[in-house]
Formats: C-alpha cells, sequence, structure tokens
C-alpha cells in the first residue's frame, strides 16, 4: 500500500437517517438499487481489517468510518471493529479510528465505548440553530440542532477528541462573527470550515455561497482568530496555510499538489479513488477480488491524482497563491474552458482574497515559531 495512501471506509455506504438538502452522497444510493438498506457484512469487515492492517507501513494504522451515517449500523458493528482489529494487528501496531457522523444517534453508551477505545469523532454542525436546521432535517423537515449540540455536550464531557465540522453554505455564510463565536462559546477546540459547492443546471444551487461572500466570512473569521483564540482552538484552514510559510508539506489533499491519497470504500468492498468521484469511471476494483494494497497501487490511482497538477488552468500557475492552495480540490473545477477542459475552481476568488489576507500575518507567525517564541507572546 501507498504509505501516504488512507482509506475512507462506508460500511453503511450512502445510507443516512438525515436528508440534508446539500448532501452529495445520498444520491448515491441509486448505485446499489437492490439494497434499500446497505450494509458491510461480517465476513468483508474482517477482510478490510485484516488486509488494512497488512498493508499498512505501521508503526500506527488509521481507520476512518464514514458515510451516509455509520452509526446506523450501531454499537455492536463498532465493537466488532476493534474486536477484529486487536485480533489482526502485529504486537508492535498501534490502530486508531476516526468517526464521521451527525451525532444523532450518540447517547452515554455510545460515548463510553468512544473514549474507552480512543476514536476521535468528526461531528456535523453548521453553527447556530438557525443556520443549522436550514439543512440539516430529518426526513420529516425536523431541524437537528439541539440534538447534535447534545451529542458535542456528551463527547466533550467524556473526553473524545471531537472535531467539528461545519459545512459553509448560502444561509450561515453571511454571519461569520455570529458563527464562529457560537462554536467558541460551546467549548469546540478543532474545528474545520467546509466551502459548499453544489452544481446544478450548468451552475450553482441556490444554498452554494458566493466566492466573494466565502472569501469575506474566512477573512473576518481568520481575524477574530488570530486576535483571540491563537493556541486555544485550531481551525483547519488556518492551520492548512500556516504550513506554507512554516515550510511543511500541506496535510490536506485540497491543498497538495496531487491528490489520490485518500480512497474511498463501500460497504460492498468496491474501491473507489476519491469520496467525490464514487462513480464507475474511478472504480478501482473490490478488495474481494483484489488486495487492498495491490488496488491502492494501481496507475489509475495515481493518474487521478497526478490530473488534479496537469490540468492546472494557465492562469492558476501563474497565480501569486499557487504553493497555497495548488487549485483547490479537483471536483469544484466546474467550469470548462472552451475547448472542454475543466477550468478556474469555483472557490478560486474566495481562497485568492482569504490567502492573500492572512499572508502577511502567518509569515511573521511561521518566524515567530521558527525562533522557538511563545504564541502568547505574537502580536499579529
Amino acid at each position: 500500500m501507498r504509505a501516504d495512501c488512507l482509506v475512507m471506509a462506508k460500511p453503511a455506504g450512502p445510507r443516512c437517517n438525515l436528508r440534508c438538502a446539500y448532501c452529495y452522497y445520498l444520491p448515491k444510493a441509486g448505485m446499489f438499487p437492490s439494497e434499500p438498506a446497505p450494509r458491510m457484512s461480517d465476513a468483508l469487515l474482517e477482510t478490510y481489517v485484516r488486509q488494512r492492517l497488512a498493508a499498512s507501513p505501521g508503526p500506527v494504522t488509521h481507520f476512518e468510518w464514514h458515510g451516509g451515517e455509520p452509526t446506523l449500523l450501531g454499537l455492536p458493528f463498532f465493537q466488532r471493529v476493534v474486536e477484529l482489529q486487536r485480533r489482526h494487528r502485529p504486537e508492535d501496531r498501534r490502530v486508531t479510528n476516526g468517526l464521521q457522523t451527525n451525532g444523532l444517534f450518540l447517547d452515554e453508551a455510545w460515548v463510553r465505548f468512544l473514549a474507552r477505545e480512543g476514536f476521535s469523532v468528526g461531528l456535523s454542525l453548521d453553527g447556530p440553530a438557525e443556520c443549522h436546521d436550514a439543512f440539516r432535517t430529518t426526513a420529516a423537515g425536523e431541524g437537528t440542532h439541539a440534538r447534535a449540540v447534545q451529542a458535542f455536550s456528551l463527547l466533550h464531557r467524556a473526553g473524545v477528541h471531537c472535531d467539528v465540522l461545519c459545512v459553509l453554505h448560502a444561509r450561515n455564510v453571511g454571519e461569520p462573527l455570529e458563527v464562529y463565536r457560537f462554536f467558541r462559546d460551546l467549548g469546540v477546540t478543532y474545528l474545520q470550515f467546509l466551502p459548499l459547492v453544489m452544481p446544478e443546471g450548468g451552475g450553482v444551487s441556490a444554498s452554494t455561497p458566493s466566492p466573494e461572500a466565502l472569501g469575506a466570512f474566512l477573512c473576518r473569521v481568520f481575524d477574530e482568530w488570530v486576535v483571540r483564540d491563537l493556541g486555544r482552538i485550531v481551525v483547519q484552514l488556518f492551520d492548512e496555510a500556516l504550513r506554507q510559510p512554516s515550510l511543511l508539506p500541506h496535510a490536506l489533499c485540497i491543498f497538495r499538489e496531487t491528490c489520490g491519497e485518500v480512497a474511498a470504500l463501500e460497504h460492498d468492498g468496491s474501491l473507489y479513488a476519491c469520496d467525490h468521484f464514487v462513480d464507475p469511471e474511478h472504480r478501482l476494483g473490490n478488495i474481494l477480488e483484489q488486495d487492498l494494497a495491490r488496488l491502492v497501487s494501481l496507475p489509475l490511482l495515481e493518474s487521478f491524482g497526478a490530473r488534479k497538477r496537469d490540468a492546472l488552468p494557465r492562469q492558476c500557475r501563474k497565480c501569486d497563491v499557487l504553493t497555497w492552495c495548488r487549485g483547490g480540490c479537483p471536483k469544484d473545477r466546474i467550469a470548462r474552458t472552451a475547448g472542454g477542459e475543466p477550468g478556474l475552481n469555483y472557490l478560486c476568488p474566495a481562497y485568492l482574497r482569504f490567502f492573500r489576507h492572512c499572508r502577511p500575518v502567518l509569515v511573521r507567525l511561521a518566524a515567530h515559531r521558527r525562533a522557538g517564541r511563545a504564541l502568547g507572546t505574537f502580536t499579529p
């Protein structure tokens, strides 16, 4: 297995208990029309655990569990996950697990298990109730904010590492300080902002924020964070931006020169080049037919990753923040040139504004850290 390739496993497939208006994965249910309730079998689960451990370079093997909503499978499924990991892991190997969830099924029993087994949890929460409930609803159209906040409180009290994922959409992007301060007041210490880009009818949906609004949001939150919360709250995007002047490689795939480092494993054993490219064209194979290590070494995955760099528009190649964003995620290059090739990333104006805005401060911050000075003594 490529040492840099992670696997995002989807044991419940695209099945979910919510009907978020902006969900990009729920429509994948159409790929499995004969399975109204997709579920990874015990035999396939054991095959995956065994192959992942055997192919991982170690000394730590990380498992990521995503969906849909993986907690639909119930706590016993993940108790079985841990049992299989202990059975098959080499003596010198440490295993870690990450779980991405909407949090609605989390209760005391779930949280005790997650804390005991050292799981890290990604929790979807889009800010205050009016922002969150605008899109994150049940099938009956009911809001889910109160239950998501309750899940965070349970995780926080139990000491479970919780990374909150906030989708930036047309409803919350206009309220940068209200959204950010909500998370700070809640006690969030690890925060991801995920800009929504939802193609529709040759353009984008009404739920997609404009790049101008998104750029303004990121700049405003950055200004608040760097003055008040530097060293106390980790904001993934700001942490990534700091890597460039710190001469560190990007950790987040969307800002790396090439991608193809996070494959997606569906509940039936099919492996795809990326979570955002689960389609026949990007199917690598099935781990029941070919070993996982073999599949992630296929030229198809390498060429998929290289296209991110090779298909960069000419305008990107001359951009002064190219090494900061590397053209962003290929899924967001929704425009096309006259020749039919991918054009600029939809988020380009937002990233351009944000990286130019934060760059002077982060260059000084990187020098401050290299000099061994405490973060508390840094003046933006």
